[in-house]
């Protein structure tokens, strides 16, 4: 999953793409790639972002949704918690709807199963505005895990199947660095629910945190953090840097074929 912000203030690209033709330009360059879902999102979500209004969302995301779906051969996503944003992307031609509130938003819900399209419910402690002041947890993997649990059964009791669903642990969304690591290497416990697992680890503090890089040369840790989740059972990665992501992933996947196809005698 490639990463396109129509947004002044995304933590990592904000305002490099608020231009039609250079956000286009850009989703083009993705799936050259190697994206096989394009998430575009037109409110930022990075610790301490403010709200903008629905229309203004669906203003900066519907025509960029609608030229892709147009001109591309690939998934796209609309990173959104509105459930009018989620109508209108979807009329444009957005196949996934990613939520980062897990479709808590009033009538987010009922949107969400009328729609028909897959969801990915995503945790987060608290609210972008605050969510990092001080988040606490007895044992994060566990109460992610529960937080899940709860949201895929209220979308089950929605009318929406497990067949529509994907879960995200919601990697530095009300996370330190101790839980973010909890989460990755604890990551496994959520293939208990038997739903496509989506992590988001690139270019997020965590990775600068552990390596001291700056914002945009975040590139080799963030694909050693996509590595790790997918030993760890992750079916999609929400990158920024596809081409570096998607060699990485190549190698794992060269390396588990030929382990699983390996004979032992004696």
């Amino acid at each position: 999953m490639g990463v396109l912000n129509i947004t002044p203030d995304s933590f990592s690209d904000g305002g490099a793409l608020l231009a039609p033709e250079a956000a286009l330009a850009h989703a083009q360059t993705l799936c050259e790639e190697g994206a096989d879902i394009v998430d575009v999102g037109g409110e930022s979500t990075r610790p301490g972002a403010l709200a903008v209004s629905a229309q203004e969302e669906m203003d900066r995301v519907v025509p960029i949704i609608e030229a892709l779906a147009a001109r591309l051969d690939v998934v796209v996503s609309v990173d959104t918690s509105k459930p009018q944003v989620m109508r209108e992307a979807v009329r444009a031609g957005a196949g996934l709807i990613n939520d980062v509130y897990a479709l808590r938003q009033a009538d987010a819900l009922s949107a969400a199963a009328a729609l028909q399209v897959p969801v990915c419910l995503m945790h987060m402690q608290g609210e972008p505005g605050t969510m990092q002041r001080n988040p606490v947890y007895t044992d994060v993997v566990r109460e992610v895990d529960e937080f899940l649990a709860a949201r895929v059964r209220a979308c089950q009791q929605a009318g929406i199947g497990a067949d529509r669903l994907l879960i995200d642990p919601g990697f530095g969304f009300g996370k330190l660095l101790a839980h973010n690591i909890a989460l990755l290497k604890g990551l496994r416990n959520l293939m208990r629910h038997h739903l496509p697992i989506l992590v988001g680890l690139s270019r997020k503090g965590m990775i600068g945190q552990i390596t001291g890089a700056a914002m945009n040369e975040r590139a080799y840790g963030s694909a050693a953090a996509a590595l790790l989740a997918v030993q760890q059972g992750a079916s999609i990665v929400r990158v920024h840097d596809v081409r570096a992501t998607r060699q990485v992933l190549a190698v794992l996947a060269a390396v588990s074929e030929e382990q699983s196809g390996e004979q032992h005698f004696g």
